[in-house]
């Protein structure tokens, strides 16, 4: 049978992707000095990298949750194969190719660079001034019995860890050696994870600065003190929201010799604030304080919608650009609403 209808008339003119795409292939169009180094000369012909990013934003949007379905959705979704650039009639590749040629093209450096560039395209709708630091617990793609002593003596498999007595000092995952055994507080489970940090803006809800660490009690300011030093302006204050868990003396003055005033949720509960009246009377640290509901929604869509809340890579560099990768996504989305809103 022929058909006489393209794909680009079949994709309705009004549908959400239609303006995404076009913010995607304008980023893409500015990246080729980068993919153009990527391409090997010798060798079979991989997939362009291009392609590879299209089809995992695709994977982020839709909640897509192996490569194998991803390219079971290629092979007969024309939304897909339009939004990638793949022709009605072109074969698609196989899973696991495509998953060598992810891990081998895509690393930190190019996600980072993407990231920076979704940025710029979100500059008109950023504020400069007023932000929110967070972060949230990505479980580990590892089970608890692969938790075993890092210099066992073959006695004991992880199969049964009743009454042992495990810490990150003595233990580590055979599985995923990077992940951590962590709990959000008291009397909550613990299980292998990272951590994913992000710095939103507090005007529209954009992720300004995000990354990853191995999960660990001082992880949390050690990322946000460096991710303070990004958004810090010489000669203009910053303010900085957070919750309760970055109430901390040595962390709060350290980020002010940064020029970043935080406004931290006051933790009195057996202790002394590490803020106090000079801080909490103004009406801005009443508005950050509000505002900590914008970085709430950006890890739900990220960790629900994403694919975050248990990840399926291993290892704090394929975790950490996945994190940021999910973030450009979320970014992208928020700036097709922004310009359709004040359009």
């Amino acid at each position: 049978m022929i058909s006489y209808v393209s794909l680009e008339e079949r994709i309705g003119k009004d549908h959400p992707l239609r303006k995404v795409r076009q913010l995607v292939d304008g980023l893409l169009k500015s990246m080729d000095g980068e993919f153009s180094q990527m391409y090997s000369r010798v060798g079979r012909p991989s997939i362009p990298p291009e392609r590879l990013l299209r089809a995992l934003l695709l994977q982020i949007f839709y909640s897509v949750r192996s490569e194998r379905l991803l390219m079971e959705q290629l092979d007969y979704n024309l939304l897909f194969r339009w939004f990638i650039g793949l022709a009605i009639d072109e074969p698609v590749w196989n899973h696991a190719v495509f998953s060598k040629n992810r891990e081998r093209l895509l690393n930190e450096e190019v996600t980072q660079q993407f990231f920076a560039r979704v940025n710029q395209l979100a500059s008109g709708f950023m504020s400069d001034e007023h932000f929110t630091v967070d972060r949230t617990l990505i479980e580990a793609w590892a089970r608890q019995k692969s938790f075993q002593r890092k210099a066992g003596d073959g006695t004991q498999d992880g199969g049964n860890f009743h009454g042992e007595k495990r810490s990150n000092e003595t233990h580590e995952s055979k599985t995923d050696p990077e992940s951590r055994r962590y709990k959000k507080g008291k009397g909550q489970e613990a299980n292998l994870s990272y951590l994913g940090h992000i710095v939103i803006e507090n005007r529209n809800g954009l992720i300004r600065e995000v990354m990853s660490t191995q999960a660990d009690g001082q992880a949390e300011t050690d990322a946000a003190l460096l991710m303070a030093a990004k958004i810090a302006r010489p000669g203009k204050r910053v303010k900085l929201g957070a919750d309760k868990a970055y109430d901390r003396k040595d962390f709060v003055t350290t980020v002010r010799e940064l020029g970043v005033t935080m406004h931290v949720a006051q933790n009195n509960k057996g202790r002394r604030s590490a803020i106090d009246g000079r801080t909490t009377r103004h009406e801005g640290y009443r508005m950050s304080l509000s505002k900590r509901w914008l970085v709430e929604k950006a890890f739900g869509w990220m960790k629900q919608t994403g694919g975050l809340k248990k990840i399926k890579l291993r290892g704090l560099d394929k975790v950490g650009w996945l994190v940021t990768y999910t973030a450009a996504a979320y970014n992208l989305l928020r700036i097709k609403t922004l310009q359709e809103k004040f359009a």
